[in-house]
């Protein structure tokens, strides 16, 4: 990631991620329909992309695949799931 960006990806701004986080049109609409469906914002969008090019990066891939999105959207729900209990 270093070499790629010159910087950690949870410091990409909005522009880099767009050029750094790519996905296929069919991962693209999976990420879609999960975000909707998860009420989740552009900006949590932003961050599950900065999470999947990290793991994408620890499997040594050089795309974003589904099951990279699959694990980003799966520490979301745990952190929401924990937002949750601390504040009941």
């Amino acid at each position: 990631m270093l070499s790629r960006n010159g910087k950690l990806n949870n410091l990409l701004d909005s522009r880099e991620i767009d050029d750094i986080c790519r996905l296929s049109p069919q991962d693209a609409e999976f990420l879609e329909n999960a975000i909707q469906k998860l009420g989740l914002s552009i900006r949590a969008w932003h961050r599950i992309l900065r999470v999947s090019r990290t793991i994408a990066d620890l499997a040594g891939r050089q795309a974003i695949e589904k099951e990279h999105l699959i694990e980003a959207l799966g520490y979301r729900a745990m952190d929401r799931l924990l937002s949750r209990l601390r504040s009941g």
